[in-house]
């Protein structure tokens, strides 16, 4: 059985929930990622963030990213996965949710993403391909 932290991107960085967009853009690009985890003052997951939220949600809306913290766009509880479920696990709540990372947590805290690249990395073609349709839809 393969594990979900066998095939994840360990060492994920959070944008701190009171940090402003500007910020969680400059880490996007220092990173060359397009999504980070929002991390409470706690040091939980509180949500995730895009470039395209930062875009669509804030800046086509009129706010300013320099005033705006990137927790007023975490929104829901977030989609997760344990470190250590199996990776089928994994590509299941991908599949399911339609999205194309998943933040990895252990004992509450984010210890990585698991994301359409690491499954294709890691697993079958045929995994990765069908991962990847249903995602899509």
């Amino acid at each position: 059985m393969t594990l979900t932290r066998d095939v994840m991107t360990a060492d994920a960085r959070c944008i701190g929930e009171n940090d402003a967009l500007t910020i969680a853009a400059e880490m996007m690009r220092e990173f060359d990622v397009g999504a980070l985890p929002i991390c409470g003052e706690d040091g939980r997951l509180k949500g995730m963030l895009t470039d395209r939220d930062i875009v669509v949600k804030a800046v086509a809306e009129g706010q300013d990213p320099d005033t705006t913290n990137a927790g007023r766009l975490a929104t829901g509880k977030p989609i997760t996965v344990s470190a250590d479920d199996d990776v089928e696990a994994a590509v299941e709540v991908m599949r399911r949710h339609q999205v194309r990372r998943v933040p990895v947590i252990a004992d509450h805290r984010l210890v990585g993403i698991i994301s359409q690249a690491d499954i294709a990395r890691h697993l079958e073609a045929e995994t990765t391909g069908e991962t990847v349709e249903r995602i899509s839809r």
